[in-house]
This record gives C-alpha cells, sequence and structure tokens, in this order.
C-alpha cells in the first residue's frame, strides 16, 4: 500500500504538478485532509525567496462528478462572484474564498494520460477545522459563516448553475425511490423493518412541502453548497472567525432551508450518526438555538419572511430525507453509503427517523427560536 502510494505521489510530481501555472520548484507531495470522495494532495514549492508555498492538487472523483467541465464552470463562476463581493465588503478574496489556479493553457483542470481530471487550489495557511462540535461556540462560528455565504451570493443568478449531482436534494423524487425499493425488496429485508417503513409512509405528504413552495415561487431559488459539515469551513487560527467555505463540488440551485436543515441535522444531534442506543439520539435545543441566531445574524438579511419562517421544515426536511435514504439503501443492499458492520445504514436510518420524531415534540420552541432571532 505505501508502494502505491509513492507510486501515485510520484505521478503527481512529474506528471500533473507540471501541468498548473505554479510559480516556484517543487519540493514535494504529500497526501492531505480526509474527504471521502476526491483524492487530495498537499504540493510544495520552494520559492526563489526561500519561503515556501503550498497548493492543493485534487483528482476529481468522475463516478460521482460525472461532468467535470460542468462542475468546474460552477466552481469558477461562484468564487470569482465571491471574490468581487469579499472586496466590496473590504475583505481579503485570497483568504476568503477559494482560488482556482489555472493550468498553464488556462483551463480550469486537466486531464492525465489516465483519464483522471486534476484540479489545483491556492492553500489557504493558519486555517484549521472542525471535525465535531466540540463547544458549542464552534457550532455559532460556522452558522455565521455559512449564512455569510448565502448572503454573499443572494444576487447570483442560481438558475444559471448546472446541477452537479441530479435532483440531490429533490425529498419527493427520494421518497419514490424508496417507494421503488420497498416493492422491489430483493433481499426480503422489508419484513423486519416495518416500523421504520411506517415511519416514512406516515410523512410522505411532507416530503412535498417545500418543493412546492418552490414551484409556486414563495420559496427563491438559491446558490446553495449542499454539504454543509463543519468541517467545510475553515478557521482562522489568529482570530477564530470562519473565514472560507470549501469543498463546493455540491455547489447548485437549491433552497437556502437545505444548507441550514443539514448542519441542524449533522451538528444538533446528541449522538453520532450511527450510534445504536437511540436513547442517546436527540435534538439539542441549545445547539439549535446557537446556529440559527448565528446563521440569521448574517443571512437574515436577504432571506425572505417565508424563508425564515420555514427554518424548522428545512431541519426536519433534511433529517427526514437523510434516513430516507439510508433505509432506501438498506432495503437496496448496501450499494451506495459504505458500512462497517451489518446493519449498519439501518442503524443510520433509526437515528435520523429519531431525530426527526425528537424535532416533531419540541417544534413549538423550534419556531419560537427562530422568531427571536428574526429581526422582523
Amino acid at each position: 500500500m505505501n508502494g502505491e502510494k509513492c507510486q501515485k505521489r510520484e505521478q503527481i510530481a512529474q506528471q500533473i504538478v507540471p501541468a498548473f501555472a505554479v510559480d516556484g520548484q517543487l519540493a514535494g507531495v504529500l497526501p492531505y485532509g480526509n474527504g471521502h470522495i476526491n483524492d487530495t494532495f498537499a504540493a510544495y514549492f520552494q520559492m526563489n525567496d526561500g519561503s515556501m508555498r503550498r497548493t492543493i492538487i485534487q483528482r476529481i472523483n468522475t463516478d460521482v462528478f460525472k461532468n467535470p467541465d460542468e462542475l468546474m464552470e460552477n466552481v469558477i463562476g461562484v468564487t470569482s462572484f465571491l471574490k468581487k463581493r469579499i472586496l466590496e465588503e473590504g475583505g481579503n478574496p485570497e483568504r476568503e474564498t477559494l482560488t482556482v489556479i489555472p493550468t498553464k493553457d488556462e483551463k480550469s483542470y486537466m486531464t492525465d494520460s489516465q483519464g483522471n481530471c486534476w484540479r489545483c487550489y491556492s492553500f489557504v495557511e493558519d486555517t484549521v477545522t472542525y471535525q465535531m462540535v466540540e463547544k458549542p461556540e464552534d457550532f455559532y462560528t460556522v452558522a455565521r459563516a455559512f449564512g455569510h455565504f448565502q448572503m454573499l451570493l443572494a444576487d447570483y443568478p442560481a438558475h444559471t448553475l448546472h446541477e452537479t449531482i441530479p435532483l440531490f436534494h429533490d425529498t419527493p423524487n427520494r421518497y419514490r425511490n424508496f417507494i421503488k425499493a420497498l416493492k422491489e425488496d430483493n433481499l426480503g429485508r422489508a419484513a423486519n423493518v416495518q416500523k421504520e417503513i411506517d415511519f416514512v409512509r406516515e410523512r410522505e405528504a411532507f416530503t412535498h412541502l417545500l418543493t412546492d413552495l418552490q414551484k409556486k415561487g414563495e420559496l427563491p431559488l438559491r446558490v446553495t453548497h449542499n454539504d454543509t459539515k463543519l468541517n467545510n469551513i475553515l478557521i482562522d487560527k489568529a482570530t477564530g472567525r470562519g473565514l472560507c467555505v470549501i469543498d463546493l463540488d455540491t455547489v447548485m440551485p437549491g433552497l437556502a432551508l437545505n444548507d441550514y436543515g443539514d448542519s441542524i441535522r449533522f451538528g444538533a444531534s446528541t449522538a453520532l450518526e450511527d450510534e445504536q442506543d437511540l436513547d442517546k439520539v436527540s435534538m439539542d435545543l441549545q445547539l439549535f438555538e446557537l446556529f440559527t441566531k448565528g446563521f440569521l445574524e448574517t443571512a437574515g438579511r436577504v432571506l425572505t419572511d417565508k424563508e425564515i419562517e420555514m427554518l424548522p421544515a428545512g431541519a426536519k426536511m433534511m433529517t427526514l430525507e437523510c434516513g430516507m435514504r439510508f433505509l432506501t439503501d438498506y432495503l437496496e443492499g448496501d450499494t451506495y453509503f459504505k458500512i462497517h458492520r451489518e446493519g449498519h445504514n439501518l442503524d443510520r436510518a433509526r437515528t435520523q427517523f429519531k431525530l426527526v420524531y425528537d424535532m416533531e415534540q419540541k417544534w413549538a420552541q423550534m419556531q419560537a427560536i427562530v422568531q427571536k432571532y428574526a429581526g422582523r
């Protein structure tokens, strides 16, 4: 395995890095980060003044992102727009958004001899990421950063973006996929999960709520990140401020409620996503309030009254959708999400459904918290 890694790093150093317009002498390439989709490396360059510069070299996973041209068109469009907005606000665009380094022939990515697609980003130094909420203030910091991202992109023509993963947050479509898997039941697993199946079926009408409002024009189409986990925010080491939103591959047209809701689903839970003891699983109202406060402090000025009113529904929708996806994958034989034990996807589905149920019990409190910070 170590030999394979060395061979890959050698290939990157000899074939990939030289294709990009980076100054300095290449000093080495090392694996970087712990992402699950793309292969990421840090390339080190010795500059003429003796200093060292890093860039990110990344292989785009074209099994997931099948059209790299459209993906990179999205990334270039959004980051270029953000740079202008950050400058208008007196910020530093080199640190507050990603910078794509072009190839020497001015392309946004290169294709190697095996057909792999590679891109290059400037490295944002003196930053850290949070893998989980270690203290409540972390969640507030991340909320402000994702809210600021929404605010900066409020005037971006979202309809011009490509769908890098079609129907990604189309919850009614996710429900249809669930029903299809249930009817086919190729592995005969449905009989043992009737309680979970009933839980989803009872909420079928709810799955249409946000998409119906969007179709009626009551919820605007916005630029959405679609993967608003804590570790997709770079935190400035010196100030502790959320500095830069990263991992822009799933930036697409969507609903602001999806980004807000997915953060709540992931970050306000009291347990891990695959916790088997459901008594440990609930939505922490303190974390819900902190995220809502931070998100609305930055995004509140551009969100509509209807969007703000529906924030709790966004949290419930994303949690239900995720649970449906886990249950669907379990019924289909665990073909999408990686599993590490028998019934792993079923455990994941159950945690999400427990979170949905807990939100329903706390609905009035969630609505009151949103109104508290609505600023209307």
